[in-house]
């Protein structure tokens, strides 16, 4: 058993031992000696997994800011997973690109400790202090390519806007702090109730600061410009890595916050998400059908995604608050499995992220085109996949709220992203190769075993998602 005032930091310091050890590592080890660097991140990121396990049911805190509920532990389970697979996936590209392993590993697992104490935080500071710590570490992967211009301008844009983001959020928790006296979110919620017929301005301020910088970290809009520059500059599987662990670390800040201490004013808070909502479901699907370059069109994906997962926070119903973290899970495997296949099909010399370069796939590569069709049809929702329980569930729960306007923006906005994600199913199958053109690399290893996990993960849950579905439920209830 652990002691008692450490036990929700038990999986955050499984992770930061697991960085610390990566950057040892990398230090000591002989110039040509390889070191199986990722297998102590894998073994970080278990033990984080088995701890919150360990931890399910006890509601446990530390520290009297980190609280490690059923809500923190499901995503911190997810997180543990995303970053696993991004390990797995990571392996081939590392070796292939002669990328620093130690850095990068120490940078990755510094990020997920970022996310999991997001996840964790019960005081908008500590919220603040996560967030600036996965951003720094997800800055340098994103330009950690330090050869390639695209690379660093990608790196530049996300630091600059991620900085301005930051702004938002801090002068937001010092308008809460200056109106209630205190950061701490259980307080703040008790406060915001007594105070919940008030019609001061100051708390409306408070919340539209607060709204706008974590609309910047889920790529809502109008906040989403960083986003289809950082994924196409940043490697494939740091995208992928961007585009899952970011998103569901915010999302799950985003909902403490809004469903749990503002939720007393959610009568001034809804009415703004459903517009961001919808405007973020419209452009990531409109923009994304017009991408030739698959990066750029996973970018606007994500953020039409993000939409969604806005939908579920504005019905804030039992169904829609199951089906937020339920929906973070499948998004995750799902997307970052369509990212991991670019990353392991492209070279050193040039990225496999355009959509000519896919024509053919099921010729030289028929398992990763089958896999890659599995992710794409689950990320169009379509059934039997995982993405299409997602989406039924919020939908179902903007429904049941009573927001049909929201239901019929999100259903028309996901049939017509079917049609860019089926672009590249037709390329893959019916169009034939150039003949000049290089032929992907082979893969191999670790990477195919990740995919083959997340597909599997895919189909089963698209089968048999009640068991997780319920998990969800009981695990968002004990935020409120």
């Amino acid at each position: 058993m652990f002691n008692s005032s450490f036990d929700a930091v038990v999986p955050m310091l499984c992770v930061v031992l697991a960085a610390l050890a990566s950057m040892g590592a990398e230090a000591f080890r002989a110039k040509d000696e390889e070191m199986p660097i990722g297998g102590l991140g894998i073994v970080g990121l278990a033990g984080a997994g088995i701890s919150s396990g360990l931890l399910w049911n006890r509601n446990a805190a530390s520290f009297g800011v980190l609280v490690a509920d059923n809500f923190a532990l499901f995503v911190t389970l997810t997180l543990v997973i995303v970053g696993i697979l991004t390990i797995m996936f990571s392996s081939q590209v590392l070796r292939r690109d002669q990328l620093p392993k130690g850095e990068y590993y120490a940078l990755l697992l510094f990020s997920l400790v970022g996310m999991i104490m997001m996840a964790m935080a019960n005081d908008l500071l500590i919220v603040f202090i996560a967030l600036e710590t996965l951003s720094l570490s997800v800055y340098v992967l994103t330009g950690i390519r330090r050869d390639d211009p695209k690379a660093t301008e990608a790196a530049f844009k996300y630091f600059l806007l991620g900085a301005f983001s930051s702004a938002f959020f801090l002068y937001g928790i010092a308008f809460t702090y200056g109106l209630t006296g205190t950061t701490r979110l259980d307080q703040v919620g008790a406060y915001l109730a007594a105070q919940s017929m008030s019609d001061n301005p100051l708390i409306l301020v408070a919340l539209g600061l607060l709204l706008v910088g974590f609309a910047f970290k889920i790529s809502a809009v109008p906040f989403h410009m960083w986003t289809p520059d950082a994924y196409e500059g940043a490697p494939a599987i740091v995208s992928g890595f961007m585009s899952t662990g970011v998103k569901a670390a915010a999302f799950a800040a985003f909902a403490r916050v809004f469903l749990s201490s503002f939720e007393p004013f959610s009568a001034d808070w809804a009415p703004i998400v459903w517009i961001l909502a919808a405007l973020t479901m419209i452009l990531g699907t409109v923009v994304g059908v017009a991408q030739s370059n698959l990066k750029r069109m996973l970018a606007y994906s994500s953020i039409a995604h993000g939409g969604y997962l806005l939908v579920g926070l504005v019905a804030a119903n039992q169904v829609g608050k199951a089906a937020i973290l339920f929906y973070l899970l499948a998004y995750a495997v799902t997307n970052l499995a369509a990212f991991g296949v670019i990353a392991l099909l492209s070279s050193r010399e040039k990225e496999t992220d355009e959509l000519r370069d896919f024509a053919g796939l099921w010729h030289t590569h028929p398992a990763l085109a089958a896999l890659m069709t599995v992710c794409l049809l689950s990320l169009g929702g379509l059934p039997p996949t995982v993405g299409f329980i997602g989406k039924w569930y919020i939908f179902s729960a903007a429904v049941s709220a009573g927001y049909y306007g929201l239901a019929v923006i999100g259903v028309l906005t996901s049939v017509i992203s079917v049609f860019f994600y089926l672009r590249v199913v037709v390329m893959m199958y019916m169009a034939d190769r150039d003949a000049s053109a290089p032929v992907p690399s082979q893969v191999t290893g670790l990477g195919m075993v990740a995919l083959a996990a997340s597909i599997v993960a895919i189909i089963y849950l698209g089968i048999l998602p009640t068991p997780v579905l319920d998990l969800a439920a009981e695990s968002i209830a004990t935020i409120f």
